[in-house]
């Protein structure tokens, strides 16, 4: 299946976007990119123009196919963190609590970290217990800045 590649420079740095013509399966954070993202699948445009909207502050959640692959229990964790709602936060625990595995905490951090898709899936919504912000695989600093991004 033939891969496709497009970038979007947001406010926390270039977002890479990668997929296929069925849907989106990455969304990184790198150094470097260009916006010359012609000859890519509508729904590319889609996302760049949805992001777009988001960091104006003009939208709260995303709809743009995905083609996100993981263990099951991954795909469990991601498909609950689309349930967090926009400017809300959830402990680990809690998401442990929601897939029916409340023992399963360390193992939720590592499927949250492992997100394919970042922000589109909110995985910098999901703190420790206790308030922290615990990690966040792009750095501490940009799940801050996405948080108070979301609540101010």
């Amino acid at each position: 299946m033939e891969k496709h590649i497009a970038y979007y420079g947001s406010p926390i740095g270039w977002l890479q976007i990668i997929g296929t013509n069925d849907g989106i399966e990455r969304i990184n954070i790198v150094e470097q990119g260009e916006e010359n993202n012609e000859n890519v699948p509508t729904h590319f445009s889609q996302c760049i123009e949805q992001l777009e909207q988001y960091f104006q502050k003009k939208r709260t959640s995303f709809s743009i196919p995905l083609r996100v692959s993981g263990t099951p229990f991954q795909m469990r964790v991601w498909e609950a963190l689309q349930t967090i709602p926009y400017g809300q936060t959830v402990s680990y625990a809690h998401i442990a609590k929601q897939i029916g595995q409340p023992k399963a905490v360390r193992a939720v951090g590592n499927a949250v970290g492992n997100n394919p898709i970042t922000i589109v899936i909110p995985c910098h919504r999901v703190i420790r217990t206790g308030g922290e912000f615990g990690g966040y695989a792009w750095g501490i600093e940009r799940k801050k800045w996405l948080l108070e991004h979301e609540t101010r």
